[in-house]
């Protein structure tokens, strides 16, 4: 396993380069996610568009100069500044542990308010030189360029529901240490919550640009699977702890084709640090198959799904199943209720899958009428 691309390309390729030590493995698939989940989009926007499903709105010019402008721009330059310029003087000192660098207090201050000063200053450049030029009409916004707010919508309100979800589903551990827990952005994150909170906020937006929640659930469906198959490589390439159960089954005959290491996996020099005793069913790498094997499906059928809302129900059901039936073997806390044993991933399976369902029918019938 590989906690951060440094041990990858070392054993991969033999290259011994240092300043990879600062990308996480996890952190690292995270961001391809986004990126696929962008491209994705970006093409179902534009084919809307073009088939009239979708239109392009116009909107006012944005005054420039607003004091949030130089506030944003003089934080950007201070965080580059305090930490990366200090990082690119110091990494000798830093490169053993560079994650426990940038999470700490520790940096340059002088470069901080000398990046601060320097982006503040661009920016009144640029908007003085704008503020030349004669004043713009209204501004018209296609909708596949609201992509990147959607991204950085969907990025921060989705990281905070997973941590919220993983916390409510490891209550007991978030009360012994709470300040380690929340100290810890990168451990602890629950695909449903990311999905339920960055969907609401994504919803929010697009609505403001005259796109209905129906159509922008459409549009986001095959990305969202996308992104989750590859998060999840994210997960089976750092060992971030979501395996399966222990699995001492001797491989069947008939999967002789199928490497050890698919069948059960004991995650050597995991990102956690932790040594299994016994080899764990390699659930995110199953994740990983059967999420892009299911995007395949959906993109597959996009053009064919006439009634708006429908495709993103059948990606609820997707969604759901595959995660329902993964829930058996891997490693979760359990819930009890009324003598039936559950997952907290298993509960929100069943209720997408039911959602879906009622989706189909319900969008297909708005169609007909």
């Amino acid at each position: 396993m590989y906690p951060t691309l440094y041990e990858a390309f070392k054993d991969l390729f033999g290259w011994d380069l240092p300043f990879l030590k600062i990308i996480m493995t996890f952190g690292f698939f995270v961001a391809l996610a986004f990126i696929a989940a962008n491209w994705a989009m970006i093409a179902e926007f534009k084919r809307k568009e073009e088939d009239g499903e979708l239109q392009a709105k116009e909107v006012p010019a944005k005054k420039t100069g607003g004091s949030w402008e130089y506030i944003s721009n003089a934080l950007l330059g201070f965080v580059l500044g305090w930490k990366l310029v200090y990082m690119v003087f110091n990494f000798s000192d830093i490169s053993d542990d560079p994650q426990s660098f940038l999470l700490s207090g520790e940096g340059s201050i002088i470069w901080g308010l000398v990046l601060a000063i320097a982006f503040t200053a661009y920016k009144w450049y640029l908007n003085k030189n704008q503020d030349r030029q004669e004043n713009p009409g209204p501004i018209t916004v296609h909708p596949y360029q609201l992509m990147g707010n959607i991204t950085l919508l969907a990025a921060g309100a989705g990281f905070l529901g997973a941590k919220i979800f993983h916390h409510l589903e490891y209550w007991d551990d978030f009360m012994a240490d709470p300040v380690g827990a929340l100290t810890e952005p990168f451990s602890g994150l629950t695909f449903f919550g990311g999905l339920i909170f960055g969907g609401i906020a994504v919803l929010w937006y697009a609505n403001k640009y005259g796109i209905k929640w129906h159509q922008m659930l459409d549009v986001g469906a095959p990305a969202m699977m996308l992104s989750y198959g590859i998060g999840r490589m994210g997960c089976h390439f750092s060992g971030d702890g979501d395996w399966g159960v222990e699995n001492l089954n001797p491989k069947p005959e008939s999967l002789s084709w199928l490497p050890d290491w698919a069948w059960a996996y004991d995650y050597p020099n995991n990102v956690l640090g932790v040594t299994l005793e016994n080899p764990v069913w390699p659930t995110p790498l199953y994740e990983i198959v059967m999420a892009l094997a299911l995007f395949v499906v959906l993109w597959s059928i996009r053009k064919k799904v006439k009634a708006s809302g429908v495709l993103f129900s059948i990606y609820m059901i997707f969604s759901g199943v595959e995660r329902f039936f993964i829930e058996k073997i891997r490693v979760n806390s359990k819930y009890q209720l009324a003598g039936i044993e559950f997952t907290q991933a298993e509960m929100i399976s069943l209720i997408f899958v039911l959602l879906g369902i009622a989706g189909i029918v319900y969008f297909s019938k708005k169609a007909k009428n």
